[in-house]
Parts: C-alpha cells; sequence; structure tokens
C-alpha cells in the first residue's frame, strides 16, 4: 500500500486560531501547506512560521484572493473571528473547496441574521457558487461542530428518545479574543439594553447545532427558541487582556431549545464564565456534557485535558488548547470533505472517518 498523496491547504487567518493550526497542518499526516492568507497589511510578505512564531517554515503570507486561485490549492480552511462571504464565492468558483471554522453549520443563522449584501440568502450565494466551481463547503469546530456529533453518536443505543441536550461548561477567559466578546456584550452593564439581542445576534449559529441533531435525528422541530440568565461582575476583575468593571456581564447562560409541540426536545447550552465573580455564577465543569433522556438515559461528560509534559504556567499555552480542539475537527475532516460531491454539506453528510483523528506513527 502507498500512502495518499496529501491535501494542499490554504489557510486564511492567523488569529488564536489560525496561529495554532499553521504546525497543525504541518504536521498533519493528510495535509500540506500551500499558502498563507492574512487581512494585516503588516503580515504580508512574510513567512508564516515567524508570524505565528515557530520559525520560518518557506510559506510566504499573500493578501489578496487572486493569489489563493493563482496557488490552485485543494481546499481553502478559513478561522477567521467572522465570515468572509465574498472571498468564500470567489474561491468556491474557481474550483477550491472550504473549510470553515466561522459562524457556519447550516447556513440558517446566516440567513435570518446576516443577510448578504446582494439581499440574497447567504446559503444561495454560497450553494450557487459551488454548483458554479463544482466546489464543496463544510462548516465545523468544537462548538457547534463535534460537541453535536457527541450529541448524536450517545443516543445510538437509546430507545425512545424525549430530550437530547448538549452543553458547554467552560471558562472562556482563556480564549483571548477581544472582538467576540465585545460582540457579545461583555464588559459592559449588565443591564444594557443591547447585551440580549448581541448575545442573540453573536450565538444564532448554536441555533444551527439544534437544526443539525434534529437532521439526524429525522426530528422536524416547529421552532427554535432562544433564553439566557446574565451574570454580573461583583467587582472590577482585571484579566490582563479584558477589563470587567463591577456591574458588567462576565458570565452567561444561553439555551437554545428545539421545540416539539411546545416540549423542548433537542438543546443547546452555553454556560459561559469569564470570570467567577459574578451574581449569578455557575458551576463551571470546564467539559461538554451530553444528556440524554429515554431508554436508557444517558449522561457523558467530554473532558480535555493537556498532553503529558505540557507546560499549564503560561496561560497561551492552556488556551492553545482550545485552539487545537476547536480546529482539529476542521483539519480532521479535510480529506472527507474533498471526497464529498459539490455543495454546501454538514456533519450529516459526511462518512464517520470524518470525525477520526490521525495516529503519530
Amino acid at each position: 500500500m502507498t500512502a495518499p498523496e496529501k491535501i494542499r491547504v490554504f489557510q486564511v487567518a492567523t488569529g488564536n486560531l489560525g496561529t495554532e493550526m499553521i504546525d497543525r497542518i504541518r504536521n498533519h499526516p493528510d495535509l500540506e501547506l500551500a499558502g498563507l492568507h492574512c487581512y494585516s497589511p503588516d503580515k504580508v510578505g512574510r513567512d508564516a512560521g515567524e508570524i505565528v512564531g515557530i520559525g520560518p517554515i518557506g510559506v510566504v503570507a499573500t493578501g489578496s484572493v487572486e493569489e489563493i486561485i493563482a496557488a490552485r490549492p485543494d481546499v481553502l480552511t478559513f478561522h477567521g473571528v467572522f465570515p468572509d462571504e465574498d472571498l468564500y464565492v470567489q474561491v468556491l468558483e474557481a474550483g477550491i473547496d472550504i473549510v470553515t471554522t466561522a459562524d457556519w453549520i447550516t447556513g440558517f443563522h446566516r440567513d435570518t441574521n446576516h443577510p448578504h449584501h446582494s439581499g440574497r440568502k447567504v446559503s444561495e450565494v454560497i450553494a450557487e457558487a459551488c454548483a458554479k466551481g463544482g466546489a464543496t463547503f463544510y462548516g465545523t469546530g468544537m462548538n457547534p461542530g463535534l460537541a453535536q456529533i457527541l450529541g448524536i453518536v450517545h443516543t445510538a443505543d437509546v430507545a425512545d428518545i424525549e430530550n437530547v441536550t448538549v452543553t458547554e461548561s467552560v471558562d472562556v477567559s482563556c480564549h483571548h479574543s477581544v472582538d467576540t466578546w465585545k460582540a457579545v456584550g461583555y464588559g459592559l452593564p449588565v443591564d444594557d439594553p443591547s447585551i440580549p439581542d448581541s448575545l442573540y445576534k453573536y450565538t444564532a449559529v448554536f441555533a444551527d447545532s439544534v437544526y443539525l441533531m434534529a437532521d439526524a435525528f429525522d426530528l422536524e422541530l416547529d421552532e427554535v427558541t432562544f433564553s439566557y440568565e446574565l451574570g454580573a461582575c461583583t467587582k472590577d476583575v482585571d484579566l490582563g487582556w479584558y477589563q470587567l468593571p463591577a456591574g458588567s456581564l462576565g458570565g452567561s447562560y444561553i439555551k437554545y431549545q428545539g421545540m416539539v409541540d411546545g416540549v423542548p426536545r433537542v438543546e443547546s447550552h452555553l454556560e459561559w464564565q469569564m470570570t467567577s465573580h459574578t451574581d449569578p455564577s455557575w458551576n463551571i465543569q470546564a467539559c461538554y456534557i451530553t444528556q440524554v433522556t429515554g431508554d436508557p438515559n444517558i449522561y457523558s461528560k467530554h473532558m480535555i485535558f493537556p498532553r503529558k509534559g505540557f507546560d499549564l504556567s503560561n496561560p497561551e499555552n492552556f488556551a492553545s488548547i482550545g485552539m487545537t480542539v476547536t480546529g482539529l475537527p476542521a483539519l480532521n475532516s479535510i480529506r472527507s470533505v474533498v471526497a464529498a460531491p459539490p455543495g454546501i454539506v454538514t456533519s450529516t453528510d459526511l462518512p464517520l472517518r470524518s470525525f477520526a483523528g490521525r495516529f503519530k506513527i
């Protein structure tokens, strides 16, 4: 047997997630780093390895979509905080597949809350670009993404399902993305009237995660509802990279619930804590929890620990674990995505091997 040819990957962005993924791509047995696209002019023209702090690797960062297309990669991985739909369209029309960790699972959220500048549904625009270029588009991550796959597979031995709930219970202070937390209102006075709309606008992709699970269960939902609780900081909190004044939003509990005849059947919960000094506060368990009510009942924790010898004294090292578990579901899916038929695909369309890691041999 011969090893399959490596898939040429062109990465977009070197923020927290993108920085971690450069070296992960280089060390992935399926993949070869073919290029890097950066939005910051000061990064363009520099070696990708130097940008992310691992030393020169011989890949120079570019800054235009034309350079991505000219490189003729097999797939583009997009790790920006927010989608770049114009870039998506150009790349897909050129016949290049895309795997993204930015805000896309089924397209419901993008269509509902972020209409395309053309006035059309974003999913229609993306699907049309896929058809034109014969390309495939897939969105994943840890949550939304792998967390919902874990929720689905935990029902394989359950009869008469009544409810499936997936909960992300995490301390988010290690996720150093200022833009992300500003967008959802962290640091604003907890009674700021803009917070509920911001929370919904920037977390509604978790409604997609509910629809994804419901699709796997062949369950037709009447609607997906949104509810929340807010935790106000009981004192000033300085995280170094983010400030939370007393009385500001420092924690939240969000529920997206898929309803059938007024009963919640499939749910995604977000138990987020930037600091424990909030009222109310939650018992953060630092894991992903799947609860299935049925025959039998299932309770499972997906707990993530650093590898042996990992230095946890550096907070940035600790944060890299979160970036790894967000980006690896994307990288490990690439071979299956490249083999998939053109169009927008979700995790329900891909084979089991899409969710398998790789051994180091």
